[in-house]
């Protein structure tokens, strides 16, 4: 995750392909149920406006994402499944009768896994990006953006090249938990059972 990013647009183009490419996560019964605001240039200000009042701007230890190229917005969409499986070869399974009779919100979990692709995609065409929870100002972020009730905000994600200054690892750049060890796959794995 890269925390320092510059305000140079985009490539024409580049976003479309990577969203493409994401397009292509696993997906349950094919509903794609994710939708992705983008806010680029100047739309990215109206975005911090909001999450990051200019009275809390002073001490965030961000600096940097604050200068993305863009900030995108993934949201899951559970009427897309539940619509999905009342079609007639989904319709035995009942989980078309709504978000309550799915066991686990596969909405959430395919467009996580869209997000994840996005993420990779980033990084292989030489950008950096930052996913991270909008916990401030969702209710007004949403209305500003003409945002369906419906839909299920997962956070957002600062997009841009990576500022040459402050590239990931440097100590101005890493989170608080990037000294924590990661669990083993001895740690991880069960195999034949727990």
């Amino acid at each position: 995750m890269t925390r320092s990013l510059s305000s140079r647009p985009l490539p024409d183009g580049l976003l479309d392909e990577m969203v493409r490419l994401a397009s292509r996560a696993p997906s349950a019964g094919k509903a794609q149920g994710w939708h992705l605001v983008v806010l680029e240039g100047d739309d990215t200000a109206r975005f911090w406006e909001i999450t990051l009042p200019p009275t809390r701007r002073e001490s965030f230890r961000w600096q940097g994402l604050l200068t993305a190229a863009a900030i995108l917005l993934p949201f899951a969409d559970p009427k897309a499944y539940t619509d999905r499986y009342s079609e007639p070869d989904k319709a035995a399974t009942g989980l078309g009768v709504g978000p309550e009779a799915w066991p686990v919100p596969y909405w959430t979990i395919d467009a996580s896994m869209s997000m994840m692709t996005l993420l990779l995609a980033a990084e292989d065409a030489g950008l950096g990006a930052l996913l991270f929870g909008v916990f401030n100002g969702e209710t007004e972020l949403r209305d500003s953006l003409g945002v369906p009730s419906h839909l299920e905000l997962l956070g957002a994600i600062a997009l841009g090249y990576p500022n040459q200054d402050r590239q990931p690892g440097a100590a101005a750049g890493k989170g608080l938990s990037a000294g924590r060890p990661g669990r083993t796959p001895d740690q991880i794995i069960r195999r034949g059972g727990w």
